[in-house]
């Protein structure tokens, strides 16, 4: 059993505020657990500071199912790997040296890095294309949009509705697949 989380952000995507819109997906094997997109709390004055806070995000929902999972009698013998498709962030978690531009962010920095040095927590880089947090976060192409629905098993319903985008409306509904993904 394994545990393994895409974290996402679109940064200052809001354009009435300028927050960021972080997400993530957390699957346990193949199977999605916990999904979550939502506005950041703060402002980001970066990218990379918008993507490490997602990735604090993923990570401390990573942790309370690592905590679960062993209440359950079935820990975690292999740490979780976070995906992220920032390499800045990726960066700064390897290597935590705290640079002045980096100080607004201080506690999630010791946070995640506190969770990669125990050993409980790898977070690697990943390709924008195999994001499948970017779903959560923003608009996408339909291709990709449909591969990523693909990954976190959802699928289109049988019955459609009028109205919507070109008098088309898709329902997307939040069902486990019967038959694998």
């Amino acid at each position: 059993m394994s545990l393994t989380a895409y974290s996402d952000t679109d940064w200052a995507g809001c354009p009435d505020s300028r927050r960021s819109t972080s997400g993530y997906c957390i699957y346990i094997g193949d199977n999605l657990v916990s999904r979550s997109s939502k506005h950041q709390t703060t402002v980001s004055r970066s990218t990379a500071e918008a993507e490490y806070r997602a990735v604090a995000h993923a990570v401390a929902e990573c942790c309370w199912f690592c905590q679960l999972l062993q209440d359950l009698h079935h820990p975690l013998h292999s740490a979780t790997i976070v995906y992220c498709d920032n390499v800045s962030a990726v960066h700064m978690i390897s290597n935590p040296v705290h640079h002045g531009r980096a100080k607004h962010i201080e506690i999630d920095i010791h946070f995640v890095h506190e969770k990669v040095s125990l050993g409980q927590i790898r977070v690697l880089h990943v390709p924008s294309r195999h994001q499948f947090a970017d779903i959560m976060t923003k608009g996408l192409p339909i291709q990709l949009f449909q591969e990523f629905r693909s990954s976190l098993c959802i699928r289109e319903p049988h019955a459609t509705t009028v109205g919507g985008v070109n008098g088309n409306t898709y329902v997307i509904c939040m069902l486990p697949c019967l038959w694998g993904c």
